[in-house]
């Protein structure tokens, strides 16, 4: 992935965080709705994640050293997981703010105009977020895509604001401002939470998806037909960057030569059908007894037939 590329969008969501913010200032200062005042809080946030988030990827773009011989990729990670802490700390900001209000209703002023200031920054927000998210799939970062629901969750965070405010004006029921902000508020906990878990899968170490598992086995299946076996292939995720592993397992009178080839043919092909793979082999004679019981033992371990 190219990182320069990546820092490259997450420039474009730090200036739609500083429009955005100021739109919304704006909107909340005409009116002094508390639904509002916690979309700005939500704009906030949105700028430390995107500030974050640049940080991470220019720590992540640094290559492998003596003491991360691995690369730093995870770094993507703790952006993410920071940017659910700070989406939490929102919904608690929200929620505070909105309590009082909900006891002791404000009225609201000018609310055409600070509703019409509240939609230009969601169609700022939306259009962003949506370009960090294809993005995001294409480089394979976690960073852009938690960036990307970030901003997402700014729109329906945002919608839900207006629409209380609607109501409002529609109904003169001012407790409803504060109420749709407390809706809010647990709607962007729920996603803080899931981000938070996606984070943490990822320092955990987990292994690649289903779909790219399943490319790894097509591309080994090629070869047991011609008496090659497989076993104790190992997957893990760090970041943009992908790890796999396995033994290959060939008779025991080939060359050291032959054995070496066939691997490097393996690891290209398996690099070719995931771009930015890491492979590793580790080359074992079928005749060993103890590769064979290796290999029973991880056949059982995957419910393999």
């Amino acid at each position: 992935m190219s990182r320069s590329s990546a820092r490259a969008y997450i420039t474009l969501s730090i200036a739609a965080a500083l429009i955005t913010m100021g739109l919304k200032f704006g909107a909340y200062q005409l009116t002094s709705s508390v639904g509002l005042f916690s979309d700005l809080a939500e704009s906030s946030v949105n700028l430390v994640a995107a500030l974050t988030a640049f940080w991470a990827l220019t720590v992540a773009a640094q290559p492998p050293d003596k003491e991360h011989t691995f690369g730093h990729s995870k770094a993507e990670y703790f952006s993410s997981g920071l940017e659910g802490l700070l989406i939490l700390v929102a919904a608690l900001s929200i929620s505070l703010t909105s309590i009082p209000r909900l006891l002791n209703p404000q009225p609201l002023t000018q609310l055409e105009l600070g509703m019409g200031l509240s939609i230009i920054a969601s169609i700022i927000n939306g259009g962003v977020a949506m370009v960090l998210l294809r993005a995001g799939e294409r480089l394979r970062s976690i960073t852009l895509r938690a960036d990307a629901h970030h901003l997402l969750t700014d729109v329906w965070t945002s919608v839900g604001v207006i629409g209380g405010l609607v109501l409002v004006k529609m109904t003169g029921w001012l407790i409803l401002d504060p109420l749709m902000a407390i809706v809010v508020a647990l709607h962007i906990a729920w996603v803080a939470f899931k981000l938070l878990r996606e984070s943490m899968s990822g320092l955990m170490d987990s292994a690649l998806c289903d779909a790219d598992q399943a490319v790894i086995q097509d591309t080994l299946t090629q070869y047991q037909a011609q008496g090659i076996h497989f076993h104790a292939l190992r997957t893990r995720v760090a970041g943009t960057r992908s790890f796999v592993s396995f033994h290959v397992l060939v008779p025991g009178d080939w060359s050291v030569q032959k054995g070496h080839a066939l691997c490097e043919t393996l690891e290209q092909s398996i690099m070719q059908a995931l771009p930015g793979a890491h492979v590793m082999t580790h080359l074992e004679p079928l005749e060993d007894p103890i590769s064979w019981a290796d290999a029973e033992l991880d056949r059982v371990q995957n419910h393999q037939p």
